[in-house]
């Protein structure tokens, strides 16, 4: 918001409310997307949606097609995350990061980086100083977070194929400069497709902030974000991913930006 006055929506996109609800989507699907928000929320529209596919997370996101379209999109209720959580759960100060989740998946898709498009968020009055939000991507048909992918592996180690696909995702984020501070196993969503490709995407990207591009300290950081969570998983789950695979992973990621960046985003 600048001068009082919410900033202008990006090309493409439009706004399909403003008030006491804020919402923002793609222009072309404008009016299914509004048809939606007569549910109350988009989060209410998918709860309730005799179709939905449910996933549960930090939160329980919702998979459902857009009224009288046969686009699907995760509707997905933003929440803190955190030693604060129980406490400030999904009100948020201000306008909320769905606004800025939409800018930088926009910056991350120009970049080269994997991410869902953000087809549309919304923002609700709560409380005189905070708000709600809802934010909808376009669903991955058939992808599952990396955990899931990793327990559903048979054997104790990483296929190539992934471990392919998850550093092409990293080094695409060097490239880009953005550093994802909750870059764990339950935000990259794994995808294989008919004849072997396999692409790893990464969600959640209302906190990224960019770095200047091919800076070793975004690799550094990203990696390490991740590796913590493959041995957090290891240590309390039972994750079957060892040492090896972890290396691997990095190994990968050097050996892409030492060849200057050149790699698919989706492994063959």
């Amino acid at each position: 918001m600048k001068n009082g006055r919410r900033e202008a929506p990006p090309a493409g996109y439009e706004r399909l409310a403003d008030g006491a609800v804020d919402a923002v989507g793609l222009a072309d699907l404008a009016e299914p997307l509004r048809k939606a928000l007569e549910a109350g929320s988009f989060y209410e529209y998918a709860e309730h949606h005799p179709d939905a596919r449910i996933f549960a997370g930090r939160g329980i996101t919702y998979a459902v097609p857009l009224p009288e379209s046969s686009v699907r999109v995760v509707v997905r209720r933003s929440r803190h995350g955190g030693l604060l959580a129980p406490v400030t759960g999904e009100r948020f100060l201000g306008r909320t990061r769905a606004p800025r989740e939409l800018r930088n998946a926009l910056r991350l898709e120009r970049n080269g980086v994997a991410t869902p498009r953000v087809i549309a968020y919304a923002t609700y009055a709560d409380a005189p100083l905070t708000r709600r939000a809802d934010v909808l991507t376009a669903e991955a048909e058939g992808a599952r977070d990396l955990a899931a992918e990793i327990m559903a592996a048979e054997g104790s180690a990483l296929g190539e194929d992934l471990v392919t696909a998850v550093a092409a995702l990293l080094a695409s984020m060097t490239i880009a400069g953005a550093r994802h501070p909750d870059l764990n196993i339950k935000n990259i969503l794994i995808t294989r497709y008919d004849g072997g490709a396999v692409q790893a995407q990464v969600i959640d990207v209302d906190r990224v902030w960019f770095d200047r591009p091919y800076i070793s300290r975004v690799t550094e950081r990203n990696l390490r974000r991740l590796t913590r969570s493959l041995e957090k998983w290891r240590r309390l789950h039972g994750l079957r991913v060892d040492d090896f695979d972890i290396q691997s992973i990095r190994d990968a990621v050097e050996a892409i930006l030492s060849d200057g960046g050149d790699s698919p985003t989706a492994s063959e």
